[in-house]
C-alpha cells in the first residue's frame, strides 16, 4: 500500500484475527507475558536505529540516547510503552500490524489442536510480539514515525477487539510526531492491578531487566504530608540496562539467562541448555548461544535466516547472522559481540570474512561441546534434556555430518538410531553404545535403511542377523541416507548396509553354513538361470543366500548401485535415480522356493509372486498392481485343484 494523507479502516489478515482469538484465550493465564513482549519490540527498534545510524548519524535527529519508558494512566486505565527507536512509516504499520510476515504460518495453522494448553505451547513457539497486547487490552493504539521521515508523516493505527469492529484496525496520518513508537493499551475490565508502579516494576524485573536499553518510570516517592506515594514527573532507570552476555558469568543467575533467552529467541518456553564464553586470542569476542526446547515450524526451510545476532563492542549489527553458524546448528539462538569487526560490517563483508570463519568454527565447537556435556552425563536431567533435544532436532544435526568434515567424529558421536536392541523408535542409541555391545569377532556397523520404522525392524534382511544375535541399526529418517553416504565408519568400525552386496559377517559367519550355501548355490543353479531368464530386465542376477531364515527372497542392491530407499526417496522428489536392477536372493529352505524347483506349468508366476512378494518387503511398490493380484489368485486356484 502506498502513503496516503487519508484515514482508512482495514480488515486483519484472516491469519492474524485467528491468532488474535487464539493469544486472547489460550495465553492468557500467562498474561504477564505481554510486557516482556512489547519491551522486547521497543528494544530491537533502539538497535536497529543504533545500526542504520551508523551510516546515516542523522537519523538520530540530534537524541541518540535510546531508551524505553513505560507509563500508565489510573484514570484512563492505560498503560504505555514508548521508545525513540526506529519507529515506523505507513506501509510498515500495515506490513508489521496487519500481517503475520513469518515463514511456517501455514504449519502452524495446520498443528492447532483447538485444546487450549497445547496451543498456549504453540503460540509460544511461534512467537506473539505484538499481538500479545491484546491479552491484557481490548483497545490498541500506536503512535509511530520513522526515523528519517518530516515530522508530519507519522502514523496512527488503532484496533478494538470489541464491539462492532471487532477484527478491523484503523490508519490515519498524525502531525509533529515523535521519532518512535509509543503503544498505549486501553486495559479489559479485571486488570486494574496493572495500573501500578511496583506491578509494573516488577513485572520489567522479571522479564526485561537484561535488555541493553534503560528501560525508565516515573520515580514515586512517599508524600509525608499526603500521606501517599506520590508520581513525579522525573523518570528514573528501572533495569540494568547492561549486555548480559558482557557480565561475569558468576554475576548472572540461571533466571537471567532464560529472561534473555526469550527475548533473544522471541519464544514462549525455557530453553533447553546454554554457553557463555569469553574468547580471547588472535580474535576476541564474547558469545552467549542457546539451544532452544522445541523446533521452530520453519526449522527444515534451509533458506530461512535463522537467530544468532552480532553485535560489534555490544553495538547491535544484524539479527540473523547466519554465517556465524552452520546451517546443520540453524536452530541455536544467541549472541555474538566481536571486539575485532569493524562497525559497518555487511552480508558482504560476512560472506569473506577470515575473522568471520574463525567464530563460526569457535561457536561451532561450542554448541557440539554443549550438547556432548548433555548427550555424556551421568545426571538422568541431563540425559533427559538430550533426549528432548535428539527429539525436536536430531534430524537436523544429521545433516552436519556430510556438512561439516573437520568435526564429522565429533557429529557422528551425538547421533543417535534406533535398533534391533530395543522395540521402539524413542528408544534410540549410540554408535558408541552399539560398538559396546558387539558380539566377539564382530567388526562392522550393520544397519538397514527404510522408509519407516516398521518397514526397517521387519525387514527379511535382519533374520539371519536375529538368528545370531547381532544388533542392526533401523533407520528410517530420509536424512539417514545422507549420513550413511557420508559417514563410512566410526571408531575404526566400518558401517554395513545389511542391504547391498554379499552377506559379510567375517568371523560371525559359520563355515558349516557357508559351505552349504556353496552346495546350495550348486545345487539350484539351474532354478537360477532359469529365474533369472523369466524374471529378464527385472534383475541383475538371481543368487542363493543365507541371509534368510523365514523368508522366501529378498531384494538385493549391488554393492556399487543405489540403495533402493535411496532411488524411491529421489523418484519421490523427483529427481532422476541412476538406473539400477537388483538382485533376487532366495531361501534354499523355503517351501514356496523347493515347490518352485519343481515347478513347471506356472513357473514363471510363481518367479514373478516371489520378485513382487520381495519388492513389498522392502517397501516399494509394485509398476502393475493388478498383474499381481491375478497371478495370486490363478495360483491359488491351481493349488485348490480348480
Amino acid at each position: 500500500m502506498s502513503e496516503t494523507a487519508t484515514a482508512q479502516t482495514l480488515n486483519f489478515q484472516a491469519e492474524v484475527k485467528q491468532l488474535l482469538h487464539l493469544m486472547i484465550h489460550s495465553l492468557y493465564s500467562n498474561r504477564e507475558i505481554f510486557l516482556r513482549e512489547l519491551i522486547s519490540n521497543a528494544s530491537d527498534a533502539c538497535d536497529k536505529l543504533r545500526f542504520e545510524a551508523l551510516d546515516k548519524a542523522e537519523l538520530f535527529e540530534g537524541d541518540g540516547e535510546l531508551k524505553i519508558r513505560v507509563d500508565f494512566d489510573k484514570d484512563a486505565r492505560t498503560v504505555t510503552i514508548t521508545d525513540n527507536g526506529i519507529g515506523m512509516s505507513r506501509d510498515e504499520v500495515v506490513a508489521n500490524l496487519g500481517t503475520i510476515a513469518k515463514s511456517g504460518t501455514r504449519e502452524f495453522f495446520g498443528q492447532l489442536t483447538g485444546d487450549q494448553q497445547k496451543d498456549a505451547h504453540l503460540i509460544g513457539q511461534f512467537g506473539v510480539g505484538f499481538y500479545s497486547a491484546f491479552i491484557v487490552a481490548d483497545k490498541v493504539t500506536v503512535h509511530t514515525r520513522r526515523a528519517g521521515l518530516p515530522a508530519a508523516e507519522g502514523v496512527r493505527w488503532e484496533c478494538a477487539m470489541s464491539g462492532d469492529t471487532a477484527g478491523e484496525y484503523s490508519i490515519e496520518p498524525i502531525e509533529r510526531a515523535e521519532r518512535g513508537t509509543r503503544i498505549t493499551l486501553h486495559l479489559r475490565e479485571g486488570q486494574d492491578d496493572l495500573l501500578s508502579s511496583w506491578k509494573l516494576k516488577s513485572l520489567i524485573s522479571k522479564y526485561s531487566d537484561h535488555i541493553v536499553q534503560p528501560i525508565q518510570m516515573k520515580k514515586e516517592e512517599w508524600d509525608e504530608e499526603k500521606k501517599e506515594q506520590v508520581v513525579r514527573d522525573e523518570y528514573e532507570t528501572v533495569n540494568q540496562a547492561s549486555a548480559l552476555w558482557a557480565r561475569p558469568r558468576n554475576e548472572i543467575a540461571e533466571d537471567d539467562y532464560k529472561a534473555f533467552y526469550k527475548h533473544v529467541g522471541h519464544d514462549y518456553d525455557e530453553p533447553l541448555a546454554w554457553t557463555h564464553a569469553r574468547v580471547e586470542g588472535r580474535q576476541e569476542y564474547t558469545q552467549l548461544l542457546y539451544v532452544p526446547a522445541h523446533a521452530p515450524f520453519d526449522l527444515w526451510d534451509r533458506n530461512a535466516r535463522h537467530g544468532v545476532k552480532l553485535y560489534v563492542k555490544r553495538v547491535f549489527i544484524m539479527d540473523d547472522a547466519e554465517k556465524l553458524m552452520p546451517t546443520y546448528l540453524r536452530f541455536v539462538r544467541g549472541v555474538v559481540d566481536s571486539a575485532d569487526l569493524p562497525l559497518n560490517v555487511s552480508r558482504e563483508i560476512l560472506q569473506e570474512s577470515k575473522d568471520i570463519d574463525a567464530i563460526r568454527q569457535g561457536c561451532t565447537k561450542k554448541v557440539l561441546a554443549l550438547l556432548e556435556s548433555l548427550a555424556n552425563s551421568d545426571e538422568a536431567a541431563e540425559k533427559e534434556k538430550y533426549a528432548t533435544f535428539w527429539k525436536e532436532f536430531g534430524k537436523v544435526l544429521k545433516e552436519g555430518v556430510g556438512e561439516d568434515f573437520a568435526n564429522k567424529e565429533k557429529i557422528a558421536g551425538l547421533l543417535r538410531f534406533a535398533s534391533t536392541h530395543a522395540d521402539t523408535p524413542d528408544e534410540t542409541v549410540s554408535l558408541a553404545d552399539y560398538i559396546g555391545r558387539m558380539k566377539e569377532g564382530q567388526d562392522k556397523i550393520y544397519y538397514v535403511t527404510a522408509e519407516t520404522f516398521n518397514a526397517a525392524r521387519n525387514s527379511p534382511h535382519l533374520e539371519v542377523f536375529r538368528k545370531k544375535g547381532i544388533e542392526v541399526l533401523l533407520l528410517s529418517d530420509r536424512v539417514d541416507e545422507w549420513v550413511t553416504g557420508n559417514l563410512t565408519e566410526f571408531d575404526g568400525k566400518q558401517l554395513v548396509s545389511v542391504a547391498k552386496g554379499g552377506l559379510d559377517l567375517g568371523a560371525l559367519e559359520d563355515e558349516a553354513e557357508k559351505k552349504e550355501a556353496e552346495k546350495a548355490a550348486d545345487e539350484y543353479k539351474e532354478l537360477l538361470e532359469k529365474m533369472k531368464a523369466s524374471l529378464g530386465e527385472r534383475v541383475k542376477d538371481v543368487q542363493v543366500t543365507l541371509r534368510l531364515t523365514d523368508s522366501p527372497a529378498c531384494l538385493v542392491a549391488d554393492e556399487h548401485d543405489l540403495g533402493m530407499n535411496l532411488a524411491r526417496i529421489l523418484k519421490a522428489a523427483g529427481q532422476n535415480a541412476p538406473a539400477s536392477r537388483p538382485i533376487l536372493e532366495i531361501n534354499p529352505s523355503h517351501p514356496a522356493v523347493l515347490r518352485l524347483k519343481g515347478e513347471t506349468q506356472h513357473f514363471d508366476d510363481w518367479a514373478a509372486v516371489l520378485f513382487d512378494q520381495a519388492l513389498l518387503a522392502e517397501g516399494g511398490t509394485l509398476d502393475d498392481p493388478a498383474s499381481f493380484v491375478k497371478r495370486i489368485n490363478q495360483l491359488m486356484l491351481a493349488m485348490s485343484g480348480n
